[in-house]
């Protein structure tokens, strides 16, 4: 698959999706099902020999214009779209394990994830390890039996990036799958399949979205690999992609590079000034080149204060950033630690991997970057002890 640039990418998504009698914008084919118009036409689809629509839980015109972006996007063969990204990670695990098997993560991983591995998975004798990431880039051993390495690159919470070119030639070595999640850098910033992985998942309601009114997940590989996804968990777990919501997640990729480069110029304004802050212990932010095919960073960070930020007080003194869970939107969210940190249930993997309760994520909205960090020093000013 030749590289391709952000350039390319800007005009390829505009250009790409045109619909029917020459609309610029592809139609919501809002419909069930599809009627044949022989009994041949009919038999054809069903004994495989056809690839016409015929329901909308597996087909559907407008959800394959999406499809189709995506794969582009992304470098890979074919892609199939779900109606939330824990219905595509769920998809794309259940696709290929079995009792028996075991999946070695990344620590760090998204909440959820660890959630469904340890809840679902496990009960199901599927066992999953978790790993810091440097060990699946050194230990020569660690993929040795493993069915799926499960990766972020960067990690939730911490954004710890990974090598991935490496990591993919360990997993080759061992014969295991790898999957990723890149809902951060998207593909504009990375391109995962293009070094080496094998399966790329997105929580489409996020960055690809880019608008804060749609939840959807997408996964990306080779033709055989989402073969394995359509014929398996994408009709039987039956947690497709509706119309409207590929409809409004094509607008969203439509923008996606003009939307990824302004989140990227607030970030760095971010990132720099809450380095020469002495109350800042770290900064979670990987940058271009941090690791090979990162070319950028996205509006997500998380920033580490010492004691003497009042978290609480910081939160409610933002004006402009929202308490909110998700991200990847128009609008700028802070998530404190220690909410994540409070919440039920003995499956939180920000108390397993050790989150720090000072550590607060911040997703950067849209919004003119100045006035984003006037309102951050006002209310650093306000919380301070």
């Amino acid at each position: 698959m030749p590289d391709k640039t952000t350039d390319d990418l800007a005009t390829r998504l505009t250009a790409i999706a045109e619909g029917a009698g020459g609309s610029i914008t592809p139609p919501i084919v809002q419909t069930s099902l599809f009627a044949f118009d022989s009994f041949d036409d009919f038999k054809a689809r069903m004994d495989g020999s056809s690839d016409a629509p015929m329901y909308t839980r597996v087909q559907n015109p407008t959800v394959a214009a999406f499809e189709a972006m995506m794969a582009d996007a992304e470098g890979g063969e074919a892609a199939v779209g779900f109606a939330s990204g824990m219905g595509a990670i769920s998809a794309a695990l259940m696709a290929f394990l079995r009792p028996g098997d075991r999946v070695a993560c990344v620590e760090h991983v998204y909440p959820d994830s660890y959630r469904f591995m340890e809840r679902i998975l496990r009960p199901f004798g599927i066992e999953t390890t978790y790993h810091p990431l440097r060990a699946f880039e050194d230990d020569p051993d660690l993929l040795k039996g493993v069915k799926i390495a499960y990766l972020e690159s960067p990690t939730s919470v911490v954004f710890q990036a990974m090598n991935l070119p490496k990591v993919a030639a360990q997993a080759k070595r061992h014969g295991a799958v790898t999957m990723i999640d890149n809902s951060w850098a998207t593909p504009v910033f990375q391109r995962p399949i293009e070094l080496g992985i094998d399966i790329v998942i997105h929580s489409a309601s996020k960055y690809i979205s880019g608008h804060s009114d749609t939840v959807a997940g997408v996964v990306i590989g080779s033709k055989d690999h989402i073969g394995r996804l359509r014929d398996l968990s994408l009709p039987l777990f039956g947690a497709k992609l509706a119309p409207f919501e590929a409809w409004l997640l094509i607008r969203g990729l439509r923008t996606l590079v003009p939307r990824m480069r302004q989140h990227r110029a607030t970030a760095d304004l971010f990132a720099d000034r809450f380095a020469a802050l002495p109350f800042v212990r770290r900064v979670n932010s990987p940058t271009a080149n941090t690791v090979p095919g990162l070319t950028g960073r996205s509006g997500l960070m998380s920033v580490e204060f010492d004691e003497s930020v009042n978290i609480p007080k910081l939160a409610d003194a933002l004006r402009f950033f929202r308490l909110g869970v998700s991200w990847g939107g128009f609008e700028s969210l802070i998530l404190p630690a220690q909410v994540g940190l409070a919440q039920a249930g003995e499956f939180n993997s920000m108390r397993k991997f050790g989150v720090p309760s000072t550590l607060v994520r911040l997703s950067l909205g849209l919004e003119d970057a100045e006035d984003l960090w006037a309102d951050m020093s006002a209310a650093l000013a306000t919380s301070r002890t």
